[in-house]
């Protein structure tokens, strides 16, 4: 896998986990959590992005292991989303799934690196 493709699957992540908070109901908690969850989703990518344009080992490491802490909390609210909504949503447990493998993914870099 490329950085490229890692940067595509981040992004569409993000993508996809904003198609999901659009068809969420629109109560107060799910406004919140959505927020937080378009935040660290969004993270997850743009610190990758980020890591590719590193000043040095130390940066590229540093912004890695940021946005591997946003993939651990994107499922974090993903998970309270499902739970509020009693939600059996496939899309929604693809999200989670997902997120669990870019974490893991991100790991495995920074074990190289280490």
């Amino acid at each position: 896998m490329s950085k490229y493709d890692l940067e595509d699957r981040t992004l569409d992540f993000a993508v996809n986990v904003r198609f999901l908070i659009k068809e969420l109901p629109r109560t107060i908690s799910n406004i919140e959590d959505g927020k937080q969850v378009v935040r660290s989703s969004g993270s997850v990518g743009a610190n990758y992005i980020e890591a590719n344009e590193k000043l040095g080992p130390k940066d590229f490491g540093y912004r890695l292991r940021i946005a591997r802490k946003e993939a651990k909390e994107s499922v974090y609210w993903l998970m309270i989303i499902k739970r509020v909504n009693i939600l059996d949503s496939k899309e929604l447990d693809n999200l989670i799934k997902e997120a669990g493998e870019l974490r893991k993914i991100l790991s495995a870099i920074l074990n190289k690196i280490d």
